[in-house]
């Protein structure tokens, strides 16, 4: 089991039910999934989706899927069919093993990382940051990398609002700014 799992079940669930007097675990927030996003520029290169895909693959362990325009807008030269990014949706262990990964080696890699903004939980509950390198997490190494583009971690919860949803991620131990 990883260890944020082992986590949630035996720290934060007791502490968010006796902070918030929940009568059962079962009405404790939870982690449904993770997505994660990445747009993509192929006008200039063609092979930019091929490396996309494959940074998606080597970080979450999971096919992604393309995305494609809906219509297109003369504005951006976008056609509709286009490929214009590519997503991923983890859940179940991967999803634990992910955030587990996320919160213990991805977030001290970042470049001048000073902690997360409480800003990064929605007035839903839910997490969403975006990473303007993907060289931050583990899979990639540096010296083999092209060109950088950054990503968009979504972590969606059962939580009703923000303090909920904080109180979540701070028991899991995301590391947020003071």
């Amino acid at each position: 089991m990883s260890r944020l799992k082992e986590q949630y079940k035996n720290v934060a669930v007791p502490a968010l039910q006796e902070e918030y007097k929940y009568t059962h675990e079962l009405k404790v927030p939870k982690i449904e999934k993770v997505t994660i996003n990445i747009g993509i520029n192929t006008r200039g290169d063609s092979k930019l989706a091929d490396v996309v895909l494959e940074t998606l693959v080597r970080i979450s362990g999971q096919r992604p899927v393309s995305t494609k325009a809906r219509k297109s807008e003369a504005g951006f030269k976008i056609r509709e069919g286009m490929v214009v990014g590519a997503m991923v949706t983890i859940r179940g262990g991967r999803m634990w093993d992910f955030l587990t990964k996320l919160v213990d080696v991805t977030f001290p890699r970042i470049r001048d990382f000073r902690g997360i903004p409480i800003a990064a939980v929605d007035q839903g509950g839910n997490f969403n940051f975006g990473f303007k390198e993907h060289i931050a997490f583990p899979e990639i190494s540096a010296n083999e990398v092209e060109s950088l583009h950054g990503l968009q971690v979504n972590i969606k919860t059962t939580a009703r609002n923000q303090e909920e949803g904080l109180a979540l991620f701070k028991a899991l131990g995301f590391p947020f700014k003071k």
